[in-house]
């Protein structure tokens, strides 16, 4: 029985209510607008609700330490950022500690070994604002989820800026990322509502 408003004054989610099994795939579909993304950053305690409760395994998230339950929460989103340093670095941003072998798997996990290994200087290629197509960047983005290994996953899966061959290979990461997660996905594409546990359709 959720309702938000960025402003007071302005409530944009009334009285919403939604409940995902663990393992489930829930995918959000509707216009933009909607508020697709406004229940994921919700999800994420990026803001506070007005009203009602939100729990992660019957635990109201306002009384989990943010840092845990966004350590919990993987996400993948449409805009992918990377920082100056190696692709590794890059990589290793989901888990600090991460050995070389898990950085690789989690690479093979998304597809993205391939393109590394024909990088200058492979997994210790520096990168730079434009080293990278955005098809690469979002490969590296699913690495980084997997290399962090939540069990929860937020992935906002558009590709529009992606070429179909790319776009195949990046769905074929984000399927393998997905798996045995529960998985909150912001729909853009027929394929993914098509593999979704629950479909929630936002409208106004």
């Amino acid at each position: 029985n959720v309702d938000f408003g960025y402003t007071p004054e302005k409530i944009i989610l009334h009285d919403i209510s939604l409940y995902a099994e663990p393992g489930q795939k829930i995918a959000f579909v509707g216009a933009t607008g909607a508020g697709k993304t406004t229940i994921t950053n919700l999800i994420n305690r990026f803001y506070d609700i007005q009203k009602g409760k939100i729990k992660y395994d019957r635990i109201n998230i306002n009384k989990i330490k943010k840092s845990d339950l966004r350590s919990s929460l993987g996400i993948v989103l449409q805009d992918t950022y990377l920082f100056t340093g190696t692709i590794e670095d890059n990589i290793k941003y989901g888990k600090l500690d991460a050995t070389k072998e898990e950085v690789i798997a989690a690479a093979k996990l998304a597809n993205a070994d391939y393109f590394i290994n024909h990088m200058p200087k492979g997994y210790a290629t520096m990168l730079t604002s434009d080293s990278l197509s955005q098809g690469q960047k979002q490969l590296l983005a699913i690495a980084r989820a997997a290399i962090a290994n939540p069990p929860v996953l937020i992935l906002d899966e558009a590709t529009s800026s992606i070429d179909t061959r790319t776009e195949k290979i990046v769905q074929e990461g984000m399927d393998k990322l997905m798996k045995d997660r529960t998985v909150f996905v912001i729909a853009h594409r027929l394929s993914t509502i098509k593999n979704s546990d629950v479909i929630m359709v936002l409208d106004h």
